[in-house]
């Protein structure tokens, strides 16, 4: 890696590091991704940070940030956007949902029904989504940093 490269990374790791202390790894493990291109799902248990990391990074970049709370009601239209008929123009204009962020935060992607998150993976994978058959480009950078709290363990008890 060239020294400047090297050095803005650093620089970048240090930005971070002062809104999330204690957890570098996961740090550089988030802008690997990022520069990679990729996504990131983390499981942990809640209150560790996995937003504040989300959002220093998102600052970091000079990106807009968006989070979504995924719940068991949640509709593929909530995180995509919906076409809503606008009657002076006669026609259908589309809202954004909170897909069109640079970093989104998916908080509980394990809550969600399959149908929403396979319109969130069609997001990732084409960084594009396509609602009432017009395609529309998410911005970029695109990060998804997916975050879900690990199934508790029970232990049995016999009677």
């Amino acid at each position: 890696m060239p020294a400047a490269t090297s050095q803005v990374v650093s620089q970048l790791q240090r930005s971070i590091a002062r809104a999330i202390y204690g957890k570098e790894e996961a740090i550089q493990l988030a802008l690997i991704t990022l520069f990679a291109r990729g996504h990131l799902l983390i499981e942990d248990v809640p209150g560790v940070g996995k937003t504040t990391l989300a959002q220093a990074l998102a600052k970091s970049f000079h990106c807009t940030f968006q989070r979504v709370q995924f719940t068991s009601d949640l509709l593929p239209s909530d995180v995509l956007g919906v076409s809503v008929y606008q009657p002076d123009a006669r026609e259908f204009e589309f809202r954004p949902g909170p897909l069109f962020a640079n970093v989104v935060l998916a908080d509980e992607i394990n809550r969600t029904t399959p149908r929403t998150q396979s319109a969130l993976l069609e997001a990732m994978n084409e960084a594009q989504v396509t609602v009432d058959g017009k395609t529309h480009p998410l911005p970029q950078p695109f990060l998804v940093i997916a975050t879900q709290n690990p199934v508790p363990s029970r232990s049995l008890i016999a009677s």
